[in-house]
């Protein structure tokens, strides 16, 4: 019996590995191919649209300056932009370092939000300043996001060209990556998603996922669907399933580019990926239910892909390890020959070449010192997800059990000082 657990444990990692392979060659080839359609749909020279722009602020007085002076450098008619900086129960200098460029800039508003609405997380802020927005598109960064100029030009430029397109998704990049030895490791993580996660399965599937920010929705989504859901963690995650099952698709278009803060402690780390790992169990066991009665039949391979993910390649890298640990503490006759050690050593190999690909996609990431990382991380780094996915996995359970209320998590935020930004472009 143990042997048949530890096999079939390493053929559940072994799918993972090889399905990750298939989206990292996937996603490679979106990056040759996605800046092709720009000469074409400037040619058309289609009118653009009025953009909101919704900023979710709460405390975050260290990165909101940086941030919306990077919203006053967009290259985007200011006739037709509007950013809303929503204050969201702030209690510091959000509210006056935002108004102050409101009194130098009419398209920069600021507005408060109110009990019962106050302090309950990002979807409620949105929701809320969905209700203030005039655009017909509107677009969502993170208050600690410097977005390169020609961002959301790029972002409503591929959703007016794409009409099958209810969203456009754009790539984001570290701006601190260089801090420490954690952002220098969620930097490599962030690179991986973008061409394995994200362009890799826009390519096969034409399947992508909302990210937190960086993104331009129709407006009349928004709407037919009654906003954000504000029970979510994972606000992102849900809007998207949504999204597909309107029959919309949702194009990732790396040429919008923004730079965002991650975390520089493992303690801010562990509450933000705590959130983020928890709200996609929550999308996952919210959607399984009704798998077969989506309308989007496509977005069915991608709940799966969560649902495999977060529970079934967790559950073999576990039992995988506990059967090992356990078989050396009990003779439990587990095989654990040379067949499973070479399958082993491949597998570290095929993890290796996987990231080291996403890397080469973005020019000055694939050198010594990156490398020397990448091994470094799947003995670190990666094995410290396991056991935050597990963690995540009983808050939730506890969570639904009891019925308790979603409580949601800010990411704290650090000193400009600790940033390395690159110049806007």
């Amino acid at each position: 019996m143990a042997n048949v657990l530890f096999y079939l444990a390493l053929s559940l990692i072994w799918l993972m590995l090889l399905y990750h392979m298939f989206l990292m060659q996937g996603g490679y080839l979106h990056y040759l191919r996605y800046e092709k359609p720009i000469k074409e749909w400037e040619k058309a020279n289609k009118p653009l649209p009025m953009v909101s722009i919704l900023i979710p602020a709460h405390n975050e007085e260290v990165v909101i300056e940086r941030t919306l002076k990077a919203m006053v450098r967009l290259q985007y008619p200011k006739d037709k932009l509007e950013v809303i900086v929503i204050n969201d129960n702030s209690s510091d200098r959000t509210a006056e370092i935002a108004g102050s460029f409101a009194s130098k800039y009419p398209f920069v508003k600021v507005i408060t939000t109110q009990p019962p609405y106050a302090g309950k997380g990002k979807s409620t802020a949105l929701n809320q300043g969905l209700l203030h927005a005039s655009g017909e598109v509107i677009v969502v960064y993170d208050a600690d996001n410097t977005p390169e100029r020609m961002a959301v030009y790029y972002l409503v430029l591929a959703l007016q060209n794409d009409e099958r397109a209810g969203v456009v998704v754009g790539k984001f990049r570290v701006n601190n990556a260089a801090s420490n030895l954690l952002t220098r490791c969620i930097n490599i993580e962030t690179i991986c998603f973008q061409w394995m996660a994200q362009a890799g399965r826009h390519h096969w599937f034409r399947i992508t996922t909302i990210p937190g920010t960086n993104f331009a929705i129709r407006r009349q989504i928004l709407e037919q669907l009654g906003g954000w859901d504000e029970k979510a963690l994972a606000e992102d995650t849900e809007l998207t399933i949504r999204v597909y099952n309107l029959g919309y698709y949702i194009r990732f278009f790396p040429a919008a580019i923004t730079w965002e803060q991650e975390p520089e402690t493992w303690r801010v780390w562990w509450k933000q990926r705590t959130r983020w790992a928890r709200g996609n169990q929550y999308v996952v066991l919210k959607f399984l239910k009704k798998l077969f009665s989506l309308k989007r039949k496509s977005i069915m391979f991608d709940l799966i892909y969560f649902f495999f993910t977060y529970f079934l390649f967790f559950l073999g890298v576990i039992t995988s390890d506990l059967l090992l640990l356990a078989n050396l503490l009990f003779d439990l006759h587990l095989g654990v020959g040379i067949v499973s050690t070479i399958l082993w050593i491949l597998a570290f190999f095929l993890y290796v070449t996987e990231v080291l690909i996403a890397l080469s996609v973005e020019k000055t990431e694939l050198n010594l010192k990156n490398i020397a990382l990448v091994l470094l991380m799947y003995f670190t780094y990666s094995q410290i997800w396991i056991v935050l996915v597990v963690y995540a996995f009983c808050l939730e359970m506890k969570r639904s059990l009891f019925k308790q209320e979603v409580t949601w998590y800010k990411t704290e935020r650090f000193q400009k000082d600790n940033a390395v930004h690159p110049p806007s472009k």
